[in-house]
Formats: C-alpha cells, sequence, structure tokens
C-alpha cells in the first residue's frame, strides 16, 4: 500500500520546539491520496523549519485526535524541486531569489528542464546573463544547495544508520553541519543527550571506526564515568575504577588512558583532584553548593524571635513542644540555614506547621513570602494537606523545561521569597540541590528537614547525610517518638531497624504488624491470600500498596502487578482494556507516574487512576489513556505510554515520600542484591496504620544488617569542612 502523503507548502507554523525540532503547523495541500478533503490539516512531527515559499511532499498519516481534531502526522518529508519548465520560472522568479521573472524566463530559456543540476553542478554557467551581477548568482547558487541539503542530509543519516526521528532532531539542532560532525567525529553527538552511547557507539563501529580510534576512547571514557557515577550514586570515580570497567570494551595500555585522561581534563569535560576523577557538572555543582550554603551559615542574624508567646498561642492548639523541638523551632524561625533530620513520628510536619504560623505572625507574610517544597508531587501534596499552605515540586518552583532538562528560574533570574522549606531532604540529587541554590535569593532564609536513615537519592549524590556528617552547620536531630498510638509498633520496629537490633519481636505478630514467613515460591501465594482477604474486609487498591525492591525476578513487581491487578481490576466484557507489550491496561487501574511533566502537572511518584480508554476501530483514529491524579485529567497517546505504569506494586525508592494505610511489603531470598538497611527501613516507614511483611527471617535479617549503602563517594562534605578550617 502506498504511503499517505500531503503535498503543498506550511501555511502557518503555530509551536515549535527549539532543541529536539517537534513542531504543530498549518499546511496548504495542494495535492494528496488521504481522505482528507479540505485544503488547509494541521500537521505535527519533527520536521526542520518549513519555508512557507518552499513546497513540500510530507508522509505520514491522517489521525483524530480526541482533543485536538484531525491532523497529519508526520514521519518523513521531501522538497520538491520543480522540473517543468513554466513551473522553474515560477520558482526562480519567487521571493526566495534575488531576481524577477523576466531574467528567470532567460535562465530557464537557456537550460530548460535541466536548469536546477546545471546551476548546482557549476554557478558560472550563469555567467553571462544580463542583470546578474557576481552577488546574484551566489545569492540563487547557495539557495538551490540549501534547498536541496534539507532532504539529502535526512536520506544521508538514515543510510548509515540514524532512525528518521533522530535524524530530523540532530538535523535541527545542528543544520546541515550534522554531516560534517557525524564524519569527523561522530561521538561528539553524545553530548547533546539526544541518543545514548550505545547506538550511536554501533553506527560508529558500523561506518568503519576502529575500537581504538582516539576518538572513541574518549567518548566511551565518559560513557564510563556517566553509567558508573549514576549506578552507584557517586559524584567522583578512581582510576581504577574507571580502568577496570573500561576494560570490558576495549583493552588500552596504563600510559595510553592517562593520555586520555589528560586530554579530557584540556577538553573542560572531567576534572581531577587529589585522584578523584569528575564529570565537570558533578565537581562544579558540589563547589556551588559548598559555598552557596556556607554563605548563607555565615549571614549575620539581624533580630530574633521570642518563640515561646506564639507556641502557647492557641493557634498552635496548645502542643507540648519538648526542648529538641523547641530548638528546632527557634532555629527555624531565626537561623538563616537551619537542617532538622528526624525519623517517622518524631514530629517533623509539627514543627514545619510551628515555623510557618510564627513567620506569618511575627513578620505578617504572606504565601508567597514562604515557599513549601518537596522533591515529589506525593511529598509536596503532603506539605500542603499538613501546613495548609501550598506547596510545589522542586521542579516545578524552578520552572523545569523537561525538553531541554534546563531551568527557568537561576541565579540570574531567582524566585523572591524569603523563606525556604524543603521537605524530603534525602531524597534530592547533587544536581538538583544546585538548581535550587541557584534558584533561590542570595539571603533567603533555607529549612532543610528529612530523614537521614532514609534512602539517598536515585541519582548522584547523598546531599542531607553529607550537610549533617559535615558537622560544621546548625543540625537538629529529633530522636523523641510521638506519633505512636497504644499497641503501636511500626515505629519501633523502624528504629530497631535503623539501630540493626536483631530481636524475637521482629518475628512476632502485634496489632499493627505481621511477618508471614514464606519462602521464595510461595511468597506470591501468600501476597495472594492477604490481599483477597483485605478485599472481602472491604479495603481497597487506595487503602493498601504493595512495595518491593525490585522488578524483575518470582516475587518482583512487574508479576506482583500481573496478580494484583486480577484481584482489584479483574477483566470484564463492559470494561475497556488495551494491550500494551505485555501488559493490559484496563480502565479503574492503579497506575504509577514514572518521570516529571510539569506542563500536564504530575510528577515522578505520582500515583494516578486510569479513568478512560479511548480504543481505535479505524487506523486513522488515535488510542488513549486517560489517567487521573486527584482530579487533574492527564491525556497519554501510545507515545507516552511508557510514561506510567501499574501502580498496584511499587518500588520502595518510588515509594520515597509517601505514606499508606497499610503497607504489603515482601523480602525474600531473590531480592538479595536489593536489600540493605537504608531499603527495609524506608520501605517500613511507609506504613502509618498497618504493614505485613512476607518472606523469610533470614532475608529480613540481612537486609537489616547490610549496610553498604552508606558507602557513596562524594566530596560535598569535605569541601564543606575544608571551607571552615582555612
Amino acid at each position: 500500500m502506498d504511503k499517505e502523503y500531503i503535498k503543498g507548502h506550511l501555511y502557518k507554523e503555530i509551536y515549535r520546539n527549539e532543541m529536539n525540532g517537534y513542531m504543530v503547523g498549518l499546511f496548504k495541500i495542494k495535492e494528496t491520496n488521504t481522505d482528507f478533503e479540505d485544503n488547509i490539516i494541521n500537521i505535527t512531527g519533527i520536521l526542520p523549519i518549513l519555508n512557507d515559499k518552499k513546497e513540500y511532499i510530507l508522509y505520514g498519516e491522517v489521525v483524530n485526535h480526541k482533543k485536538y481534531g484531525v491532523q497529519f502526522n508526520v514521519s518523513s518529508f521531501d522538497i520538491i524541486m520543480p522540473t517543468k519548465e513554466e513551473e522553474l520560472i515560477t520558482f526562480l522568479s519567487s521571493d526566495l531569489f534575488p531576481i524577477g521573472e523576466k531574467t528567470a524566463k532567460k535562465i530557464v530559456d537557456m537550460f530548460h528542464e535541466e536548469t536546477i543540476n546545471k546551476i548546482l553542478e557549476d554557478k558560472s554557467c550563469l555567467i553571462g546573463i544580463p542583470r546578474l551581477s557576481d552577488k546574484k548568482i551566489d545569492k540563487i547558487y547557495n539557495v538551490l544547495n540549501d534547498y536541496q541539503n534539507t532532504s539529502s542530509v535526512v536520506i544521508e543519516l538514515t543510510k548509515i544508520g540514524f532512525e528518521m526521528k533522530d535524524s530530523l532532531s540532530f538535523l535541527n539542532k545542528y543544520d546541515s553541519k550534522i554531516l560534517d560532525t557525524v564524519n569527523n567525529n561522530i561521538y561528539e553527538l553524545i553530548d547533546s543527550d539526544e541518543m545514548p552511547f550505545t547506538k550511536i557507539d554501533e553506527i560508529a563501529i558500523n561506518m568503519g571506526i576502529e575500537e581504538d580510534d582516539e576518538r572513541r576512547l574518549l567518548a566511551l571514557i565518559i560513557y564510563v564515568v556517566k553509567s558508573l557515577c549514576f549506578n552507584n550514586g557517586d559524584t567522583y570515580l578512581s582510576i581504577e575504577e574507571i580502568s577496570f570497567n573500561l576494560s570490558s570494551y576495549v583493552s588500552i595500555t596504563p600510559e595510553r588512558l592517562d593520555y586520555l585522561i589528560m586530554k579530557l581534563i584540556r577538553d573542560r569535560k572531567l576534572v581531577v583532584e587529589d585522584k578523584r576523577y569528575y564529570l565537570k557538572k558533578f565537581y562544579e555543582a558540589e563547589k556551588y553548593i559548598t559555598d552557596r550554603i556556607c554563605f548563607l551559615n555565615d549571614i549575620e542574624d539581624r533580630g530574633s524571635i521570642n518563640i515561646c508567646k506564639y507556641i502557647d498561642n492557641e493557634k498552635f492548639n496548645k502542643i507540648e513542644y519538648d526542648d529538641i523541638q523547641k530548638k528546632a523551632i527557634e532555629c527555624g524561625v531565626n537561623n538563616n540555614l537551619t537542617i532538622i533530620t528526624g525519623g517517622p513520628g518524631t514530629g517533623k510536619t509539627t514543627i514545619i506547621k510551628a515555623i510557618v504560623k510564627i513567620l506569618e505572625d511575627a513578620y505578617n507574610l504572606r504565601d508567597k513570602d514562604i515557599a513549601l517544597l518537596a522533591p515529589t508531587g506525593r511529598a509536596a501534596k503532603k506539605m500542603m494537606e499538613t501546613t495548609g499552605m501550598p506547596a510545589y515540586t522542586i521542579h516545578k518552583y524552578l520552572g523545569w523545561d523537561k525538553d531541554t532538562n534546563t531551568f527557568e528560574v537561576d541565579e540570574f533570574n531567582p524566585n523572591p521569597d524569603k523563606y525556604i522549606i524543603v521537605d524530603e531532604v534525602s531524597m534530592i540529587d547533587t544536581l538538583l540541590m544546585e538548581a535550587l541554590l541557584r534558584g533561590i535569593r542570595r539571603d533567603s532564609k533555607l529549612i532543610l528537614v528529612g530523614d537521614y536513615y532514609q534512602l539517598p537519592s536515585v541519582s548522584e549524590g547523598q546531599i542531607l547525610k553529607d550537610l549533617i556528617d559535615s558537622d560544621v552547620l546548625p543540625v537538629i536531630r529529633l530522636n523523641q517518638i510521638y506519633r505512636q498510638s497504644v499497641g503501636s509498633y511500626i515505629l519501633n520496629l523502624a528504629y530497631d531497624i535503623k539501630e540493626k537490633n536483631i530481636s524475637e519481636d521482629l518475628f512476632i505478630k502485634k496489632d499493627d504488624y505481621l511477618f508471614i514467613n514464606s519462602d521464595n515460591d510461595n511468597t506470591l501465594s501468600y501476597v495472594k491470600k492477604i490481599v483477597s482477604k483485605a478485599v472481602k474486609k472491604g479495603l481497597t487498591d487506595r487503602d493498601l500498596q504493595v512495595l518491593a525492591p525490585m522488578y524483575k525476578s518470582v516475587c518482583g513487581i512487574d508479576n506482583l502487578n500481573i496478580l494484583l491487578q486480577e484481584i482489584f481490576n479483574p477483566g470484564s466484557d463492559n470494561k475497556k482494556q488495551i494491550n500494551y507489550g505485555e501488559v493490559i491496561y484496563r480502565v479503574g487501574d492503579k497506575v504509577l507516574q514514572l518521570v516529571n511533566d510539569p506542563d500536564n502537572n504530575v510528577y515522578n511518584g505520582d500515583i494516578g487512576y486510569i479513568d478512560d480508554i479511548i480504543i481505535s476501530r479505524e487506523k486513522k483514529i488515535i488510542n488513549q489513556i486517560n489517567i487521573n491524579y486527584d482530579g487533574n485529567i492527564v491525556e497519554y497517546t501510545p507515545d507516552k505510554f511508557i510514561n506510567f505504569r501499574h501502580g498496584y506494586a511499587i518500588s520502595i525508592h518510588k515509594a520515597q515520600g509517601s505514606e499508606f494505610d497499610t503497607v504489603i511489603m515482601p523480602i525474600t531470598i531473590s531480592f538479595k542484591r536489593m536489600l540493605y538497611n537504608k531499603l527495609v527501613y524506608t520501605g517500613v516507614t511507609r506504613a502509618k496504620k498497618s504493614l505485613i511483611i512476607v518472606g523469610d527471617s533470614n532475608s529480613f535479617i540481612y537486609g537489616i544488617t547490610n549496610d553498604y549503602v552508606d558507602n557513596r563517594k562524594t566530596t560535598l562534605k569535605d569541601f564543606i569542612i575544608n571551607k571552615y578550617n582555612y
């Protein structure tokens, strides 16, 4: 079957993403093989800047989008070169060229249908035609050359292995110079982060680049350093780590590695200090965080609020604060920098509420003077619910652009808030902390709140731990548990895990805690029985959350979600569902957002429910899944299905910053490589009312006693200490 096409010219460009070339526009149709009857249609796709004077043929398909109506989704394109003499005269006398119709006719009369080819072969063929200066000849040649190159560049890129989408994206970023970049050093493309190194490397090898080519080795070192830092959470590496991991890709001598490292240092891609090898961005981020944190800490206090006259006020519901809590409130109100850390139930939220109320009363502040922030949407929502004030994700507060991975708010355009309170700081990575400090006033008062013993950030760094471990910053440690009812054991269990206290209590049934002994093969069956019993008692998937350390394995998140979907939301003839790979999504399914999407106000870790599924009965209508996030309906077309997954079972990492009434957590030997103290502690502390652990006692004990995660390599702590030692 012939590909669908529309032929004509651009009528109007409506939107363009400058980074990847995605555009939306109106296209005037001259000819088409589709059923579309109007002469103007909406077009979408990754395309170079289209000249409204040029004629194009766009390939793709007509689709009917529920929200935007009929549109033509472009997959590829060609520029139409005129061939008939009448067309050539019209073309050459258009606004693209510096000549009129008479001169255009003289050129075409001389070369006929070969006019364009003759000019491109040798522009001097135009010499002698009346009223054509050298400047005009150069202009005609350059326009024709550019006209031809646009489509030929894309064709050339696809020939050597690039996908059409990637080819168009690179063309938009590099223009026609992309071919020079590819031919001179294709590995320069990894700096754009638009394609993974492995894909670029595959194309390069197919182009004939040798495995030990210097260009490849330089790029490979950067790739190895990036991968290791991300996988381990480190901000620097040793030369031994780099060398060992590089050896799995290529064999080079230590002398050559030293030479390549020095070249990367000269090119300002790596920084080496005290035998620590950093990507430049991590070194500069840790240095910047150090300077800003120490600057805030050293600002001289200009006044002091006596908190006693406020905390006895009825606005505080006559809460009895102990001395440590009072100190936390006093420091938060008066210090330029305060770090408050404590486990669950120690009153962190209560202290935040008190600080906010005192600041509002003492200084007659408005909401816009105080910013409440958290790294995830669910954590921000929890802050908002407990304080009654607006709270935002850090990404939203800084105006993050997901397409360019940049922030609108920075040191040149900071937010104006005087007081910044950030919760769940243990989840903040090095680059996000740097961005936050760049986006606030230099004299803002900063209050950082978090649990020292929770998991560190998914990405590189361990901000909260390094700040606290420096021992030179004002840190308030909350140790007393307050949020505990009679018969409650969960918080005691959490603190036993933190202290690595192994006792019989770990396996004895309590009012709010149950350990079910199970081997690896039977764990799923036990989870099924527990959840089925809970459903019979009236619990729903909104009351209950299953947490696990890993996606794969017999008891992993993927298998748990299949099992739990059949319990909570089984298929039926009258329930809409859609297949995505091996996964089935149904109306009513619980789902987890996996990426930040500020445009739709939904963030990594948010949990929602499938509100509707629009199933295409015709090829030309786009399938769609609509997900409800607490009243915010977000529409997903198939290319965005990758942004969410089932949320009946989620990872402990994704659960960080959230709390659930009932938590079921399988801990078995198949999870061994992911079992460690902070992960088990974080999982346990997600439960508010009831906790059920299913697994074997040896695996549980192993997870409690294994604390390898504390070994991240970062230098923020050392930089801060050194700052005060000089």
